[in-house]
Order: structure tokens, then sequence, then C-alpha cells
């Protein structure tokens, strides 16, 4: 009789076991250290969230300013050449550029070996695959806007 009233739940005016007591007092400090860690949590990310808001609106700025720019030279190519040729010129220097960046890029990731030498020769995989299948379409289609 004596385990029975042990596991029954403590109330009013029954007495409580050391182990209920140690599990309450475990359990509350516990739960204070969760919202000491949550309140610190919270403290942090507040700056941190403005940063990363801040940065995201100068990633925006930087599109923006790169479309601007990219407007702005095929405005001046406009001046010299048909507005097709122009358009054509700067997507293939664009193309080109990011060409070459990408390989040089690909290169340092080899480089260093690891996963990184991995990552390089699946992201290398990736678009030679996907490469193969555009350049073919996009050709036939400049011809076919160039040719009218």
């Amino acid at each position: 009789m004596g385990a029975a009233a042990a596991n029954q739940p403590a109330g009013p005016g029954r007495p409580v076991s050391p182990a209920d007591r140690l599990a309450e007092d475990v359990a509350e400090v516990v739960r204070a250290e969760v919202r000491a860690v949550r309140s610190q949590v919270a403290d942090a990310a507040r700056p941190a969230g403005l940063g990363f808001v801040l940065l995201a609106a100068a990633g925006g700025c930087l599109v923006l300013g790169a479309g601007a720019a990219s407007t702005t030279v095929l405005r001046v190519l406009e001046a010299f050449l048909p507005r097709r040729l122009a358009a054509v010129g700067l997507t293939g220097g664009y193309l080109a550029a990011a060409v070459v960046l990408g390989r040089f890029g690909l290169d340092r990731l080899r480089a260093a070996g690891g996963s990184s030498a991995r990552l390089a020769d699946e992201v290398r995989d990736a678009v030679s695959g996907t490469a193969g299948r555009v350049v073919p379409a996009g050709s036939s289609a400049a011809r076919d806007a160039l040719g009218r």
C-alpha cells in the first residue's frame, strides 16, 4: 500500500516523495535555462537580423545597378551597331565572362582538394550536361532570329 501511495500524484495534503521533488527541481532548472538561452539567442539575433536585411537590400541594389549598367552598355552599343547585333554582342560578352569566371572558380575549388574538389567536379558535370542541351537550341534560335 505504501508503494501505491508513493506513485500517486501529490495533491493538497499529500506528501511529496524525494524523487518527485528532485524531478520537479530538475525540470524547473531546465525550463529556466531554456528561457535564458532563448532570451540570449533572441538578443543576439536582433542585430544579426537587421544585418541580414541590410545585406539583402545591398544585394538587391547591386542587382539593380548591374541591370542599369547593362542597359547603359546596350544603349551605347546600339549607337554603333544594329539593335539585334548589339544585344547578341552584349549577351555573348556576358556568357564569355561567365565561362571564364566559372572556370577559374572551379579550378580554385579543385585546387582546394577534398570535398571542394568533389563539388567542383559535380558542378562541372552538371554545367556540361546542361550546356550540351542548351547551346544547340540557343544557337538554332539565334540563327533563326538573325536570319529574318
